[in-house]
């Protein structure tokens, strides 16, 4: 990998969908335009969002940008972490074994399941009465 390459993954989580663009760096992180700690106010989210960094040892190796859309807080950091992984990948190969493991490759294809007609929710039915 060159000094001006950039990589490129995309990462989705329930309705988020992450655009993830790497660059050789000092280790900075903005989401939508944003400072990591600004966006994110959960020690959570930042947390699950480094968890491929410092499982495969790249921490403060490179320069983060994302866009990201869609879901909430934990949806969108769960798509940083998916779309981080995929970039990993594409920089060194060897990466797969540590990062298939951990589970960090496979989309997480949970959904909301859909409301039903006749029902509160979509297993939840409304209170039946005798008379």
């Amino acid at each position: 990998m060159t000094e001006t390459e950039k990589l490129y993954a995309t990462g989705k989580r329930k309705t988020s969908i992450a655009r993830v663009y790497m660059a050789p760096g000092s280790g900075n992180v903005e989401v939508n335009k944003r400072d990591i700690d600004s966006y994110f106010g959960r020690k959570t989210a930042k947390m699950i969002i480094m968890q491929p960094l410092e499982l495969t040892e790249t921490v403060g190796k490179f320069d983060i940008k994302v866009n990201v859309c869609g879901g909430g807080i934990s949806g969108q950091a769960g798509a940083i972490k998916h779309g981080i992984s995929k970039a990993l990948l594409e920089y060194n190969p060897d990466f797969r074994a540590i990062l298939k493991k951990a589970g960090f490759i496979t989309r997480d294809s949970r959904v909301k399941e859909r409301k039903k007609y006749g029902m509160r929710g979509a297993r939840a039915r409304y209170q039946y009465s005798k008379r």
